[in-house]
């Protein structure tokens, strides 16, 4: 009864449009559930996100049919779908995770075995689900992107490692940017705040240190557009 069940659906070098149908429906199916999973989960989720979640299933699952079920060649031209995501967004791990399952899914589904694609999202996302729900992990993370204008003659690359090291847990400069026709520079940051109430207090010090210059603060933006 197992074999039966867990045999290929495709069995043949030819595909026919019932397999393709099939197979494609339990693929759409799937990502759509992980996506509205990791939205309900995630709250700050980015749409592109979401948008790869619920058809990478699907587009993983025909490349894998149209190589003929050779998994060496799919894989690689999966892979490399996965990584060029990932070159243009700093994902977290679970975003990595996740990613990860839904090609695991589609290629599953590409060499027929539809069952073992199901029983293994469940099985996988329930995992998934539980560790979300209990904060397995450490502490909340509180990120943050910060703008900080300071006058020509102060020396950026340093001049605030002090004052991140009392207040974030990680602290980043990923950009600089001449402002007021090169007499300033703008500082950008992605930073992880050690205690969120504390933020006040961190632009408190650096207000005393940039002479009360430009500086903003909010929560990190997850769409790369809205960092250039």
């Amino acid at each position: 009864m197992f074999e039966e069940t867990f045999k290929s659906l495709i069995e043949q070098s030819e595909i026919t449009i019932g397999d393709f149908a099939v197979c494609s429906l339990v693929s759409i199916g799937i990502g759509i559930i992980i996506s509205v999973i990791m939205l309900f989960i995630s709250k700050n989720k980015s749409k592109s996100m979401i948008l790869t979640t619920a058809l990478l299933p699907f587009v993983v699952q025909v490349i894998i049919m149209m190589v003929n079920g050779n998994i060496g060649i799919g894989l690689a031209v999966a892979g490399t779908f996965g990584l060029i995501r990932f070159r243009s967004y700093p994902g977290s791990a679970d975003d990595l995770i996740v990613i990860f399952i839904s090609m695991a899914v589609g290629l599953i589904n590409g060499v027929g075995y539809i069952w073992v694609a199901i029983i293994f999202a469940v099985v996988a996302l329930v995992i998934y689900i539980i560790y979300s729900l209990l904060g397995v992990g450490g502490d909340p993370v509180y990120s943050k992107e910060l703008h900080v204008t300071i006058p020509e003659n102060l020396n950026y690359a340093h001049e605030f490692d002090d004052i991140f090291g009392k207040y974030a847990k990680r602290y980043n400069l990923y950009r600089v940017k001449t402002t007021n026709f090169g007499s300033m520079y703008t500082l950008y940051y992605n930073l992880d705040l050690i205690d969120d109430a504390k933020e006040k207090d961190m632009i408190d010090e650096i207000r005393c240190r940039n002479g009360n210059l430009d500086i903003i603060c909010g929560l990190a933006s997850t769409d790369p557009k809205e960092l250039l």
